[in-house]
């Protein structure tokens, strides 16, 4: 019973930070719809570009916090150690403030230079807007990974959202305002300038700094709100003795040893996305391409694409980032059976939800992209069409990424993200110069990279932990009803939209038959049985609504 209550409440745990990573993606998706029609491709170019700089440097200087706290303070809380604990904190906001700051410097003062690598120069204004928010986002993933290793997630939940309504509110009028102010600076200098595009693109990136502070602020209230009982925890272990107290020395050596290794792979992991734009621009227009064609290609794959590709994969994100610290507890405790039982619940939990997430956007690509965006070209869609099942790879991976860092198998993913890397810096170019795949490329890129990391981690995790996934359960059977329900969608857009001619009437209602076949198919071949749904978060609720429709 004891194990049951403590995977219900892990899976609990991850479902609020994944159902706050969709919310927050989904403003985030909504907000860039005006955004995209205000500042157009080559905004969403600019943009893209900036953001993509302003992450490899906020991986570099404290992407890596969140988790080596949340890891770190869990171990020690689960030895009852509430002192060591807050050490941990204290030291890792000094780091947080030390390295936010040097890449504040770095990238406001490199952001021409910066910019001009990647043959976007106009991304210099959004770039240095950007600078700061590094310094206010490094202190702030520390107050989320100090929460998350207390086993908390609704303190990161609630100032993700509130940091993206924000960023929405801020990215929208700033955008607008702004455009309109570049617009005029080209009209005095005169020529082909897309200035007020790359103003607006600046406009923009102030809605992540203002969103990112507001959530701060939040974290901060939160945490004064916990101090004291955290001060009357620890004044209690000190009378009873619980444990020997660490030196600050020892606790920044420890952080350090495990901030590098989360850092390397985190970092190898995500670098892929800066060095396909940097690799992809350069051979393009290399290859004969104009600049303005290039920055219009990149403008469709990061504004339409990715940002809507990247709502599935957040669900993966957010369950991975939750499941470290409850990994690192049961590993520190010699709990291998333990372990094992988390890892096959969080990847049955992602693969439910990828499968119909990857079928449904390759059907719908078009009737989606035309519904949220209002584009009418093809290339949007057909990116997409190309690009969905890239969805499934990028889950597991990114999940079994988190499973080897909380088992203290730090390095293997590394090594594993290296490797990936290097295939897909061969395949890029491959299919740009021999294939002639254009834009495309990167859509192949992007599979090969995380189809190669899935299958390296995949085994990583076998070796190090001892888990091996029940294929039928946690693979065939959503694969099955995920296939089903594409039939399901495809048939109720097509019908629908040759009666009433309606896109958006048609879409929206293709996908909601296709979120209700998909749950009662995967009932009804048994893909989840009753015990497993009781472990899901409301599991008695779902288990009383199918057995109502005798899906159970």
């Amino acid at each position: 019973m004891s194990d049951r209550k403590n995977d219900a409440s892990f899976l609990v745990q991850g479902s609020v930070l994944a159902v706050a990573s969709i919310v927050s993606r989904i403003i985030g998706l909504l907000y860039r719809i005006p955004m995209t029609n205000i500042i157009g491709e080559y905004g969403n170019d600019y943009y893209s570009c900036a953001y993509e700089i302003y992450s490899m440097a906020l991986l570099i200087s404290s992407y890596s916090l969140p988790m080596a706290v949340s890891k770190m303070v869990s171990t020690r809380m689960a030895n009852h150690q509430r002192e060591n604990a807050y050490r941990v904190f204290r030291g890792a906001l000094l780091i947080a403030l030390v390295t936010g700051t040097a890449g504040c410097m770095i990238i406001f003062f490199g952001a021409e230079f910066l910019t001009r690598i990647f043959q976007t120069p106009l991304s210099f204004y959004a770039l240095r807007v950007l600078a700061p928010t590094l310094i206010v986002v490094a202190v702030l993933g520390v107050l989320r990974g100090f929460f998350q290793g207390l086993g908390t997630m609704i303190p990161s939940a609630i100032s993700q959202i509130l940091e993206q309504i924000v960023n929405a509110v801020v990215s929208v009028g700033a955008a607008y305002v702004l455009f309109g102010y570049g617009a005029r600076i080209a009209a005095v200098l005169g020529g082909d300038q897309h200035y007020a595009e790359a103003y607006g693109a600046a406009g923009g990136t102030l809605g992540t700094g203002m969103g990112a502070l507001v959530g701060l602020l939040f974290c901060i209230l939160v945490f004064m709100g916990y101090r004291k009982t955290l001060k009357k925890g620890i004044r209690r272990e000190q009378r009873l003795g619980t444990g020997k107290t660490e030196s600050y020395r020892t606790i920044m050596r420890v952080l350090i040893f495990t901030i590098v290794p989360i850092l390397l792979s985190t970092t190898l992991y995500n670098l892929v996305s800066i060095v396909d734009q940097g690799l992809f621009k350069n051979l393009a227009i290399a290859q004969g391409n104009s600049s303005d064609d290039v920055s219009l290609w990149w403008g469709v794959y990061s504004g339409y694409y990715r940002v809507l590709v990247n709502v599935p994969i957040s669900i993966s994100t957010a369950l991975a980032t939750s499941s470290v610290p409850a990994l690192a507890a049961a590993f520190a405790k010699k709990d291998r059976a333990q372990v094992r039982r988390k890892i096959d619940l969080s990847m049955r939990f992602i693969m439910v939800v990828a499968f119909p997430c990857t079928v449904g956007l390759i059907i719908l690509a078009h009737p989606i992209m035309q519904l949220l965006f209002h584009t009418t070209t093809d290339l949007a869609g057909n990116l997409m069409m190309a690009g969905a099942v890239s969805i499934l790879f990028y889950s597991i991976s990114t999940l079994s990424n988190a499973v080897l860092q909380g088992i203290d198998r730090m390095r293997v993913p590394i090594r594993n993200a290296i490797i990936a890397l290097a295939v897909n810096a061969v395949s890029l170019p491959v299919s740009l110069y021999v294939f002639h795949l254009n834009i495309y490329s990167m859509i192949a890129a992007n599979i090969v990279f995380s189809f190669v990391m899935c299958i390296l981690n995949g085994r990583s995790v076998r070796k190090y932990s001892g888990f091996t996934p029940n294929i039928g359960k946690t693979f065939v059977k959503p694969a099955i009803a995920a296939v089903l329900m594409g039939v399901v969608v495809y048939a109720v857009y097509f019908v629908l939209y040759r009666v009433i001619g309606s896109n958006a009437v048609a879409t929206v209602a293709a996908i909601l038959a296709g979120v209700i076949s998909y749950a009662v198919i995967l009932l009804l071949i048994k893909g989840l049985t009753e015990e497993e749904l009781r472990s899901f978060p409301k599991g008695d609720t779902l288990i009383r609504i199918a057995k109502k429709f005798h899906l159970l």
